[in-house]
């Protein structure tokens, strides 16, 4: 009955722009199990822990000032997909012009794979720091955690729960930190994303700017996990290696959809991202590795991800 409530949604596409936002909210929700959301007191209490304790360890480690949302959101897979449907129709609002030469069915067809895209999205995502992104309310930010799968995750990988579950909070607030400490940040990925898709809606590829985006989130994802590495409390190793092994050994499906998805590119980019920051902080400690954020002319260019040395004759 999902399946076919997802398809009868996406069927019924309809508006005057290339994607129908709400028959992509109904299609992936139809298609997905929202998963429990029934929290113990132990459960609130330690996502309030685990969050309070990433922030003061986080700001101590990269000695940067920041502030959290007021409130942190527990979330289930359709509360994920809710919050995110609003995110992607922001972004893609210069492409709302070009529906293409058979407007019905290409609508139809974009509905179906944005559909797709965030219903696989929110069975993987485990915990997300959302800078609202072209948001009109100023320094909007939100912070949640969706709960069915970080328990789902945990049970897959035979990890403790609470300790994953830290694991995760750490890495989120982490992603808060380089925000506070480079007010710019918001704006710089804002033009690159605005020049990127209205090429995109004029028929164009926009390298440039992709590449700006590509390094620049680089960039975000290692520094992120060399905050992340230092403030963390306990062991984490046998965290990494079972998720980076689950990552690898996907099944074809889930290889299709990572790599269809731009997942690789993602996962390329932690890797890269670490390997950089982990050079810079061996050299110059993490107060080095934070100059990064003191403005956009700081970041790393796509050679110098490669070759930290460089960057730090330049910069530091």
């Amino acid at each position: 009955m999902g399946l076919y409530r997802s398809a009868q949604a996406v069927a019924g596409a309809s508006g005057d722009g290339p994607i129908d936002w709400a028959a992509v909210g109904a299609a992936a929700k139809s298609s997905t199990e929202p998963g429990a959301l029934a929290l113990s007191a132990d459960d609130r209490r330690g996502y309030e822990r685990d969050v309070g304790d990433a922030r003061d360890r986080v700001r101590a480690v990269g000695d940067v000032d920041f502030d959290l949302p007021e409130t942190v959101e527990i979330q289930n897979r359709h509360h994920w997909i809710d919050a995110n449907v609003a995110t992607f129709e922001r972004v893609m609002a210069p492409l709302e012009e070009q529906v293409g030469l058979f407007p019905g069915v290409a609508r139809i067809a974009n509905t179906a794979t944005m559909s797709v895209l965030l219903a696989y999205l929110s069975r993987n995502v485990l915990g997300q720091y959302d800078p609202l992104l072209l948001a009109e309310a100023e320094d909007a930010h939100s912070l949640y955690f969706v709960h069915p799968n970080i328990q789902r995750v945990a049970r897959v990988l035979d990890v403790d729960e609470p300790r994953f579950r830290r694991w995760i909070a750490f890495h989120e607030v982490a992603h808060a930190a380089e925000f506070g400490a480079a007010p710019w940040l918001s704006d710089h990925l804002e033009e690159a994303m605005e020049t990127a898709v209205a090429a995109l809606a004029d028929g164009r590829l926009e390298r440039d700017a992709l590449g700006d985006l590509d390094v620049t989130m680089t960039a975000v994802e290692g520094y992120a996990e060399l905050l992340m590495d230092r403030a963390f409390d306990e062991e984490y190793d046998d965290l990494r290696r079972k998720l980076d092994e689950r990552r690898a050994s996907g099944g074809p499906i889930s290889t299709l959809f990572r790599r269809v998805l731009g997942l690789g590119m993602k996962r390329r980019q932690y890797e890269r991202g670490k390997a950089f920051f982990d050079a810079v902080a061996a050299e110059r400690g993490v107060e080095g590795a934070s100059l990064v954020w003191e403005q956009p002319a700081n970041l790393p260019t796509d050679d110098e991800l490669d070759e930290p040395a460089t960057w730090l004759a330049r910069v530091a």
